[in-house]
């Protein structure tokens, strides 16, 4: 199998599969098989609060029934803190981070207020020493925000990623990063002690990941993410977003609308093979 090709399925198991999931999948599976490539699994469970094994071990089950296979062992990234730890000290040292002392409903109330009114992502900045000093020495809880101001100053500002498939807009090839729109993103925080953004970053990496396949609806992620692989001077992915699947009300698939899950499809003793084929798969 060809190292030119890595691609991965990363689902958090805060819930069943749905059809939108196995579409995701088995379009990264297919992709790989096609390319002489390889298929990696990874399990998002950085989220302790909503993440349970039940779900982890059913996503396992949903998607040997489609079929797929995934090479072991199976990276979980509860058991690889350490390695999001390390990159976030990296980032601390370049001073490209910050404490951030407000809950959400203040940024809210920032970002109500920014020039363009609330469409406008939340940007900010660390206290005086002497405040950062007196909030720590209460035990004030914060959260660790990525500084756009000092990335872009590091960075510059005519970053890019290749995209081979296309963004929700129909955006497609060669796409000049804009990461303004996500702001001063979080890194880290106490309860979750790393985020979804430089979590996947790092896993991408230490994986060998070379194409990201995945949902549309994650084409503006990769802007914020394509900058923290160039502060972090790790190697740019190809993307290839692809369509999401609707539900009838036009409204996409999702666990929290409690959209038709796999397994309640195979309660129907609908056949894998169906469910392939009306996903547009042989």
């Amino acid at each position: 199998m060809s190292s030119a090709f890595v691609t991965r399925f990363a689902p958090s198991p805060t819930g069943r599969l749905h059809r939108g999931h196995a579409f995701s999948a088995l379009t990264a599976f297919d992709a790989a098989r096609r390319a002489g490539g390889r298929f990696i699994l990874r399990i998002e469970d950085i989220d302790t609060v909503r993440c349970r094994e039940e779900f982890e071990a059913a996503i396992y089950d949903d998607l040997a029934w489609l079929g797929l296979t995934w090479e072991q062992p199976v990276r979980r990234q509860s058991q690889h803190m350490a390695d999001y730890a390390a990159a976030l000290d990296r980032l601390a040292a370049g001073g490209f981070l910050y404490r951030c002392f407000k809950t959400r409903k203040e940024v809210l109330e920032d970002i109500g207020r920014a020039p363009h009114g609330p469409t406008e992502a939340f940007r900010g900045g660390p206290l005086p020493p002497a405040q950062e000093d007196e909030r720590l020495a209460a035990g004030a809880p914060f959260a660790w925000r990525l500084s756009l101001e000092a990335a872009l100053g590091a960075v510059g500002h005519d970053l890019s990623f290749l995209e081979e498939g296309s963004g929700p807009g129909g955006e497609t090839g060669l796409i000049a990063v804009q990461p303004q729109a996500a702001g001063d993103v979080v890194l880290a925080r106490k309860d979750l002690g790393v985020a979804y953004h430089l979590a996947v970053v790092v896993d991408d990496d230490l994986q060998g990941v070379t194409h990201i396949i995945r949902g549309e609806d994650l084409f503006e992620a990769a802007h914020i993410q394509r900058v923290l692989q160039a502060l972090l001077g790790l190697p740019a992915p190809v993307y290839r977003h692809h369509r999401l699947l609707l539900a009838d009300d036009g409204r996409r698939l999702a666990k929290r609308d409690q959209a038709e899950t796999l397994a309640d499809i195979r309660a129907r003793w609908i056949s894998p093979k169906a469910v392939r084929a009306q996903l547009g798969f042989a």
